[in-house]
């Protein structure tokens, strides 16, 4: 089965100059939608970088932020290129709607990001028109949210919508107060001995009061074993729990 993954690209996020906010919107439109991310890659504006990181995924479905307008720093089209074996080629439609939108000042420049890797399918832009592209399940689209993030609700809709890749996957947790983790690390390992077919996660928070959320993520049938585990042995261990709501 394919993995899902994505690679968000650029400089800037990984300076902190820009607070990446593609992770966030990306995962919860996939559980949304009945998917879940494997793994996210945070990259440099470096064009070997990003061709063996997307080599790296060919035979996954991925999602790609960054990289490909027009200057310099924007290599994300050629990597994308070189990384499926391709060359790049002036796409004819991707012309025809930079063309519309800047007219005669589409060139020298902008007309650039109509430069794709051949054959690629274009990814509609509702914002200006420059479209973002995709190679089978590879899929680039732009750093601007605005921008990219209708464009991945396109594809989700268009790609993906009656997929098979489609997993049952829950999330279910309990909110619990002013007790900390150490205190129930073997309640943890007794959830995890008896449920070898979910993930236990354990997050602390401290303001405005200690707070831990415990919680299991699997398929609906083990998470809901594994959930109703948890509030019996803390209702044994006189610790009250709530439901996460």
């Amino acid at each position: 089965m394919k993995l899902i993954h994505t690679i968000i690209i650029g400089d800037e996020i990984l300076s902190g100059k820009r607070e990446d906010r593609h992770l966030r919107y990306l995962t919860q439109k996939l559980r949304k939608n009945g998917f879940s991310l494997n793994k996210a890659d945070f990259i440099p504006d470096d064009l070997d970088t990003i061709v063996s990181t997307i080599h790296s995924k060919l035979n996954h479905i991925v999602f790609c932020f960054g990289g490909i307008g027009a200057t310099p720093d924007d290599c994300t089209r050629d990597a994308a290129a070189k990384a499926h074996n391709l060359r790049t080629k002036r796409h004819p439609e991707a012309t025809k709607l930079i063309e519309k939108h800047f007219g005669k000042d589409a060139y020298p420049k902008r007309i650039l990001m109509a430069d794709l890797p051949y054959q690629a399918n274009l990814i509609p832009n509702s914002i200006n028109n420059i479209p973002g592209f995709s190679i089978d399940d590879h899929h680039f689209m732009p750093g601007f949210p605005e921008m990219a993030w209708p464009m991945l609700d396109w594809l989700l809709e268009t790609y993906y919508r009656n997929n098979q890749l489609k997993i049952d996957i829950k999330d279910s947790s309990v909110w619990i107060d002013n007790v900390s983790e150490s205190c129930l690390i073997d309640l943890m390992n007794k959830i995890i001995l008896n449920n070898k077919d979910i993930k236990l996660y354990s997050l602390p928070k401290m303001d405005p009061i200690k707070t831990l959320e415990l919680g299991v993520r699997g398929s609906s049938k083990n998470v809901d074993k594994a959930i109703e585990e948890i509030k019996e042995n803390l209702s044994n261990l006189k610790i009250n729990w709530r439901d996460n709501m």
